[in-house]
Parts: C-alpha cells; structure tokens; sequence
C-alpha cells in the first residue's frame, strides 16, 4: 500500500456498501491519500456509524442522492445480487463524469445490469474485482492491508473510456494490490474454476460430513489437510449464493467437468486402476508444486522477462576443490522423450532438475504420460508406447529451450493430434525452418510465424515418409529431430552430415531396442519400431563442466577435480580445444555408464596460447564457444574461429553478443560471418556486459571475472537456471566472487 502523497490526485471516493471489500478499499485509499475525500453510503447507518468512527472513511451520506452528488468516483461494494437495483437507482441520478466500478466477482452480470439500468454500458463503467478477502464479513473485519499483494482483475469492455480506466487502476494500486486486465468473459471462466468451484465443493463436504452420525468424531479428528480445505466454508452463505446464481453457467461447465474426471477418479479405484492414480496424482502434485513456484515468482513457465537477475563477478580469485555438475541437458531432454514413447517403465537417474528439462517433463505429462519426479535426479516414466501419447489440453510451453522445441516438431508431426509449441521470448525469435523444411519433404505440415519462428502448429494424423536429407549444416538437433519423425514414417530415413555431431539420440534409441545404423556420417533409421523401457544413468554436462575447465585453466595457483563428466566423443571438442591451447587437462577414472563414456577431469593452471582452432572440432564444441572466447582473451597470441555460423541462431547471437562484451572489458577482436578473431594476453578489464538472456554467456563472463582488473557486471541472467540452476553456489564453493543481484 503507498504511503499518503502530498497532494490528492483524485476528488471524491464515494463507496456504496460497508461490508469486508468496501470497508477496506475506503481505507486502503484513504489511508494513500490518493483521493480527497473518502464517503460511503450503505443502508446499515450503524456500519457508517463505526466505519468513520474508526476513521475507515473520512465521512458518510445517509441519503444516496446526496452522496452521489458529491462523488466523482462510485464504488459499487455490494452482493451481486444487488447490484441491478443499485444501478437501476443510480440511474436516476445526474451522473455525468462520474466514475463508476465495482469488486463483485462476475463480470458478465454487471454488465448486463447495466444495460437494464442505463440502456447501455457506460463508458466510464470500470467493471474490477479483487482477488482478496477473508474468513470474517462486515465493517468490524475492514483491514487497508487486505490488498497488499494481491491481485486485482479489471476486465474492458468495448467501450471504456480509457481515462476512466487509468483512474480505477491507479486508486487499486494505491491500495498495494497488483492490476491486470482480463477479459469478461475470460474472467468469469476462470473465476468459476479457480474460486467458485472450491468454495462450492468445499460447502457440500462439510455440509456432508456435519449431518453424518459420526459427524462429532469425524470433526474431533480432522487432520490439517481437512482444515485448510474446508477453511473457505466458513465464509459468507449469502455472498456465495449470490455469486453461484450469478456466475451459474460458467460454475456449472466447471462443476461438470469436475464430475467427469471424479466418476473417472471413481472407476480407477474400483478397478483398482493404479497408473490412472498415479497419473492423477502425480499430476496434480507438480500443478500444485508450480502453483507455488509462480507463487514466489520462480516457476519455469514464467516469462524470463519478468525477471532481471545480474550476476556480480569480482575480480581474482584461484580454483579449487572437487565438484560434479548437473546432468547432461541434452540426455535428459531424450530420456524423457523415449522413455515417454517407450513399453513399460523407464528409470531415470541423475536427470537435470534444469527450467528447460521440467519444460520437457511438463510437456509430457500434459499428453498423458504418468511420470513420477523428479527427486534428487531420479525420474520414473510409465511409457504409453509409439502412440499413445493423447492431445494437450492446451499448447505446450517449452520454455527457453531450443532443443526440446526442434526435437518435439519430430516426434509430434508423427502424432494423430495437432499440437501448438510455445517458448520464452528467447525461444520464440529463434528460427526453426531448419527442421520445419526437411520434416515438410516427409509429408509433415508445420504452420511457422515470420521467418519460421515459433509458436509452431504441428498437423497432426498425416502420413510421413521416409527421405534422405544431406543437412546443409551440422546440427544433432536438427538430425535427431528427422530420426524421430522417422519412426513413424513409411520407409527408411536417412541423414548425412557434413561433420560429426553429438550422437545422444543414436545411442539412446539403441538403449531402448530401437534399431538404426550409423555409418560413417550416415544414420538410417526404418519406420514402425517400438521402444522398450530401460534405465537410464545421466551423466555430468560436459558444457556445464567446460566453464570450470577453462575457469581452472586461467585462473592462478587452481586445481580443479570434475567428476562424473560426459566424455562421449562428439561432444568433447571443448577439451580437444583447450590441449591444444596448451591447457593442464587430464581424464582419469574413465568408465561407460549406460551407453554413454564418462571421466573425472582434473584441471590445473596453465599458461593458455592462441590458436586457429580446426574445423572438425567446432561441431563437436558448438556449445562451449561462449567460455573458450574468454579462454582466448587469456592466452598468448591470436586465436581464430571458423565455420560456426550456428553460433549466431543459439540462444542470442553469440558471436556478436561475446564480442561486444568483450570489447566491452578492453579485449581487441575482430568478428565474421562464421567466426571470431581475438588477440589475447592484454589485461581484462571491468565493467557491465549483456547476456541478452543467454545463459552461457552469462556464465562465460563470469568465468572472465576470474583474471579481470575490476569487477564485471552481467545483466540478464535468469535463463542461467535453464541449463545450470546451482551455478552461482558451486562457482562460489571452488573460489568464484560471485553473486546475484535481482
């Protein structure tokens, strides 16, 4: 709520009914100050009585007429009900540029009341309605904190006056509630299904319970689960009447589909249907879990732009310790894939509990698939087989995460349904004709925004066919993306590749029985496979661990033990780069866990030198280019990048934004098409750098922070948790000064 301003911007605040909601608008705004005067009208002269008494209004009209005549702004506080009478009288009156709103919480009745009583729909009508309130009712329970941080609706109609509007949100903000716009009917769906229907079911349960004959006993034992949802029956009988009449058909759609999945819920447990339980269940937890994320403003389908985390990265500072990773992204991107499409169940361990990889868990689970976790990294998947995946009941939401997205146009353009892919604002300017155009040539009809970018709008239910594609650039998502619309089209698909990509997709299909063969830079996969569950040990990220590497490598007197990383061969041109850069790097403890080789690497401090890093490494290091730039700005001499046009449709253009950044702390460069030139060995400079919102860019500078003269401020670094949410604690644990600033 904001404190009382010097001067009043507004004249007269005229509140109609004391109850709870007007009581404590009267004296939120009055206590803002925002108004010149506060009055309020209401038919119980004892509650105008105590409401001025303990100073809730400044004064009150115990004639209507005489209040609205003073008013330039009316609140309509009243039951729902009443309202129709309440306008149908305030229609006698002189109302001409007076403001009117209200705070009941069905919108389409308020307008059609109006109409009644005006003829029409007012432009200055402001229909609003708080998403507040309390156990107790009446003037007595007024509080000006009851809208602190709470939400407020207000929901234009087509012909609001704009000014009008401007007024009725500025007076809720004073209160210290958040405003959003809604649509009428929208709101009242919405409200029916999040705030009607609890309280209606929550009425019928104990009204069930209190005239059993056991009622005393069953009340004397009620655990806490019961309290907190029976807690909003205690609220006003005849305010929730008045709504259940006046939101009727939008409560009963959502009474009805309630009922559907309860009679469902019902011959589960009968049948003794255990997986249709879990499925519930298992569901209604992670909705339940994410309720409370978005809560707090950390959920992973929140927009990265409603968030401004900058990473502080002081300078100096040697590496030491021993540390393992988070999970490799892209397994556990695949491992829920498969084993989702996968006969029987499907272990997962060491899943990366990252934003983009819950995208891709949640993506699932919207299409029917029961999966339990994750819980320290494990994961259990019941599979529904190559095609029973059912229809999203709405578009799936994949985050920042360009590889889910290129991976689920594959495997969704095989599917009988349409699906819509959505993702962050990162993700939704990043082009995806790259698989869109090959997908089209086996028959699949993706419906693209301008120059191919996302939403995307998969047809479902079109027969696909078997190509073979020469991809006119490395990319293992855009392969791995054709392999899996390859199981189900007719024939055999084939891709070539113009250089070795990462091999994921290839080894896992292979874990689950799905047979494909890889000649050369050849992969042929045959339609009408099936995929068997298994288990699933994911290994350390190697692009996580590569910003430690060459953290190690730069910073004086480090030495640095990774463990349990990744070593598959068409990702380790991060390390291949570094030896050559003359770098201290050794793998030990070398094994195979689940299909896919892994290492302990130890990295001491070394004295880094430029070089002109070979083309056949740069596919297998796609990722790593942000972190080995700072490695080059730290080593002796020139180093020379080639043929990584990728690098500018990632995350951002990370060619440019490095560069800049970089620039930006005194490191001389020149840039190109497909590459970079950096001269190293100058001093590293402080300043404030952008990530753009790409999270290894943002971990890169801070990698940077390590040999820089003064400290590096990187804005933009949300999208850090997408791929590596405990960054900032295990840099911090091995001797990085860093922290984050919001």
């Amino acid at each position: 709520m904001t404190t009382p301003s010097e001067q009043p911007r507004f004249g007269t605040l005229l509140v109609i009914g004391l109850g709870l909601i007007g009581g404590s608008f009267a004296s939120a705004v009055r206590h803002a100050g925002i108004c010149a005067q506060v009055l309020a009208c209401d038919r119980d002269a004892q509650a105008l009585r105590i409401a001025k008494a303990q100073g809730v209004i400044d004064d009150y009209r115990e004639h209507l007429g005489e209040a609205v005549a003073e008013a330039d702004i009316i609140m309509l506080a009243v039951p729902i009900l009443s309202m129709e009478s309440v306008l149908l009288e305030l229609a006698h009156f002189n109302l001409d540029g007076k403001i009117i709103t209200d705070a009941g919480s069905s919108k389409r009745s308020l307008l059609e009341a109006a109409e009644v009583a005006f003829g029409e729909i007012p432009p200055l009508l402001v229909p609003g309605h708080p998403i507040a309130g309390s156990e107790k009712s009446g003037i007595q329970a007024a509080q000006a904190e009851l809208f602190c941080g709470h939400k407020v609706l207000v929901t234009p109609h087509a012909m609001i006056d704009h000014g009008a509007l401007a007024v009725v949100k500025a007076l809720w903000r004073a209160t210290g509630a958040e405003v959003l716009e809604m649509d009428v009917q929208r709101h009242d769906e919405v409200l029916a299904v999040t705030s009607h229907l609890p309280h209606l079911l929550a009425f019928s349960l104990v009204d069930t319970l209190a005239t059993g004959r056991d009622n005393q006993e069953i009340f004397r034992y009620a655990a806490g689960g019961f309290r907190d949802f029976t807690r909003i029956a205690a609220s006003d009988p005849t305010m929730w009447h008045d709504i259940f009449i006046a939101n009727k058909d939008a409560v009963l759609r959502a009474l009805r589909d309630f009922t559907l999945d309860l009679d469902k819920l019902r011959t589960a447990i009968e049948s003794e249907n255990g997986q249709y339980m879990l499925g519930v269940f298992t569901r209604a937890k992670v909705a339940r879990d994410h309720f409370t994320k978005m809560q707090s403003r950390k959920a992973y389908m929140e927009p990265m732009t409603q968030q401004d985390i900058c990473f502080i990265a002081r300078p100096g500072g040697a590496v030491c310790g021993e540390i393992r990773v988070p999970g490799d992204k892209s397994i556990s991107h695949r491992s829920i894939m498969l084993g989702s499409l996968a006969e029987g169940v499907t272990e997962v361990e060491g899943f990366l509990e990252g934003e983009d990889s819950l995208a891709t868990l949640q993506s699932f689970r919207d299409m029917g698939v029961v999966i339990e976790g994750p819980h320290q990294g494990k994961v259990t998947i019941y599979g529904v087989g190559m095609h029973g995946l059912k229809p999203a009941p709405g578009p799936l939401y994949l985050g920042n995460s360009g590889t889910a997205m290129r991976l689920f146009c594959g495997l969704l353009a095989g599917q009988a349904f349409d699906t819509t892919l959505t993702g962050d604002e990162s993700l939704s300017s990043r082009p995806m004709g790259r698989v869109a155009n090959p997908l089209a040539l086996m028959g699949a009809v993706i419906d693209t925004q301008s120059e191919g970018r996302p939403p995307l709008n998969i047809r479902g239910g079109l027969p696909l066919k078997g190509i073979e594609y020469s991809m006119p650039m490395a990319s293992a998502q855009v392969k791995s993306c054709l392999l899996l619309a390859g199981m189900y089209a007719d024939g055999e698909t084939r891709v070539i590749e113009p250089a070795p990509t990462r091999d994921h997709t290839e080894r896992m299909l292979g874990g689950f029985g799905y047979p494909l063969t890889v000649e050369g830079n050849r992969v042929t996969i045959r339609g009408g496979g099936s995929l068997k569950g298994c288990h699933i040990e994911v290994p350390s990220d190697i692009s996580s661990a590569a910003f430690f590497m060459v953290a190690a490598s730069i910073a004086h007197d480090s030495e640095l033990l990774i463990t349990h990383v990744g070593i598959n061969p068409t990702r380790i041109g991060v390390i291949n780069i570094l030896r050559q850069m003359g770098a201290d790097l050794t793998l030990e403890n070398e094994r195979e866990v689940g299909g896919e080789p892994v290492a302990d690497i130890r990295v001491r401090s070394a004295q880094l030198k430029g070089i002109e890093i070979p083309q056949d490494q740069v596919p297998l290091a796609i990722d790593e280019f942000p972190v080995l730039f700072v490695a080059a700005a730290c080593a002796e001499g020139r180093t020379v990048l080639k043929g990584a046009e990728e690098l500018r449709v990632k995350e951002s253009d990370r060619i440019q934004v490095m560069a800049d950044g970089l620039e930006t702390l005194g490191v001389k460069l020149t840039t190109r098409p497909d590459g970079i030139e950096i001269e190293g060995g100058a001093q590293i400079g402080g300043g404030e750098v952008e990530s753009h919102g790409d999270h290894r860019i943002g971990m890169a500078f801070a990698v940077a922070a390590l040999r820089a003269s003064g400290e590096i401020r990187i804005r933009d670094c949300a999208n850090v948790a997408t791929s590596f949410p405990n960054f900032v604690e295990l840099a911090q644990s091995v001797g990085f000064q860093l922290h984050t600033e919001e």
